[in-house]
């Protein structure tokens, strides 16, 4: 038998994940018919893609180009932003749900160091207000009878009247609130009050309150 060394040259530049092959092996070369034999992975680690999946109820509100605030789970307090660059056109099953593929092009923060692999959360902007009123959503309530929403406001120690609103966006937290309602207002929490918070910053996915000003 004989032997020889080949030099094996990547056709990109990028940092070395994973040699999956040990001296000794047997190595095929990639023809029609076999992929080949996978002798090392590399990734450049300054582009990075986001992969992720969402609900088959969320996929339709879904654009090319949108925005993604990208949180990484090993990583605190740090967000990085990028842009949806792919949404799958085939659903796939999964625990009685459709998921749907989606893929982001990350920016990349050069004060941090990120690695192939971590896991990661992506919240996306469906729609954006600013300088908004906002109250919990758990403060509101229904009519029975027309389903119209409204809350319970203070006019004096422990005594209150119905308020009928007009609702707008909710991030599943905060709502904003159309009409109906002053910043003096205090709208009953459990026998409680709270003062009417302003909202910055109002977003389908994510939002803040504030003192009111």
């Amino acid at each position: 038998s004989s032997s020889a060394n080949t030099n094996i040259r990547a056709t990109v530049n990028g940092t070395l994940l994973e040699i999956p092959v040990e001296e000794g092996d047997q190595v095929i070369q990639s023809n029609n018919f076999n992929d080949g034999t996978t002798i090392a992975t590399i990734a450049d680690l300054n582009r990075m893609i986001f992969e992720g999946k969402v609900d088959e109820g969320e996929v339709g509100k879904l654009e090319l180009g949108m925005p993604l605030e990208i949180s990484l789970g090993a990583i605190e307090d740090q967000k990085l932003n990028a842009k949806l660059k792919f949404i799958a056109p085939k659903g796939i099953e999964e625990a009685g749900a459709v998921q749907f593929k989606i893929e982001g092009d990350v920016e990349i923060n050069d004060s941090i160091f990120i690695r192939a692999g971590y896991s990661a959360n992506a919240s996306l902007v469906l729609e954006k207000k600013d300088s908004i009123m906002v109250i919990p959503e758990a403060l509101l309530q229904f009519d029975k009878e027309t389903d119209k929403p409204f809350v319970e406001v203070a006019t004096g120690d422990q005594e209150f009247e119905r308020r009928d609103v007009e609702i707008g966006i909710s991030d599943g937290v905060n709502i904003e609130i159309v009409s109906g309602l002053t910043f003096e207002d205090e709208v009953k929490i459990w026998n409680k009050t709270e003062p009417i918070k302003r909202g910055e910053e109002e977003e389908g996915e994510e939002g803040e309150e504030e003192d009111a000003s």
